[in-house]
C-alpha cells in the first residue's frame, strides 16, 4: 500500500510540481493515453509561486517525490486566464442549491495525479485535504472539466460527488462546470 503525505506546497516543491505538470500536459500525452486523463493549464514558476503564497497549491508526495497536486484559489488569482472570468460571468445561470458568487466560492483545479497512482485512494484523499484547507475560507468550490476528459468527469462526479451546474463552450471546446460544498466530506 502506498503511503502519501499531503501538505501545502512550498517553494522547494516547485521542481516536482513542474515535472509532474510537464508529463501530464495535454500536448505531451500521447493520443492513445489521453483517456487516462491530462491537464490543460501550464503554470509558470511565477504563477506557482503566487499560488503557494496564497496557500493555494496542495501536493501529495510519495517517498518525497511529488506525485499529485491540486490548485485551489480565489477567482482573483485565476482571473489571469480568460476562461475563469467567463465562468464567473455565467454564475447567475448556475443551477445549484446556493447562489454562487466570486466571493463565496473558489476555483478548484487543475488536479494532476501521476499515472501510476490513478485509480488509488490518492485522488479522494488529496481532495479531502484540499477541501478542509479551503473550508475555512469558502463554502463552495467550483471547477470545470473539458468534455473530452471523461475520466476526470467521472472521477469528480462519482468519487467526489460534484454536481454539474453549467455547460459551456470556450475556444471551440466544450466544458462542464461543477460545484461542491466545502463542509461535506467525500470520505465515508
Amino acid at each position: 500500500m502506498e503511503n502519501f503525505d499531503f501538505s501545502l506546497a512550498t517553494f522547494d516543491d516547485i521542481p516536482g510540481v513542474l515535472k509532474l505538470q510537464e508529463a501530464n500536459l495535454l500536448k505531451n500525452v500521447p493520443d492513445d493515453q489521453k483517456h487516462s486523463g491530462f491537464v490543460t493549464t501550464p503554470f509558470t514558476v511565477g504563477q506557482i509561486k503566487d499560488a503557494i503564497n496564497l496557500n493555494g497549491l496542495i501536493i501529495a508526495t510519495n517517498n518525497e517525490v511529488v506525485v499529485a497536486y491540486v490548485f485551489a484559489a480565489s477567482w482573483q488569482y485565476f482571473s489571469q486566464w480568460p476562461i475563469f472570468p467567463y465562468m464567473v460571468s455565467r454564475f447567475d445561470r448556475a443551477d445549484y442549491r446556493h447562489k454562487i458568487t466570486d466571493s463565496n466560492s473558489f476555483q478548484y483545479g487543475p488536479v494532476c495525479i501521476a499515472n501510476e497512482f490513478r485509480g488509488t485512494n490518492l485522488f479522494v484523499n488529496l481532495f479531502e485535504f484540499m477541501r478542509i484547507q479551503m473550508q475555512q475560507r469558502y463554502p463552495i468550490g467550483v471547477t470545470f472539466i473539458n468534455k473530452i476528459n471523461q475520466r476526470s468527469f467521472i472521477a469528480h462526479s462519482t468519487k467526489l460527488k460534484m454536481v454539474v451546474i453549467d455547460e459551456f463552450d470556450y475556444n471551440d471546446q466544450q466544458f462542464y462546470t461543477l460545484a461542491f460544498q466545502t463542509d461535506e466530506s467525500v470520505i465515508m
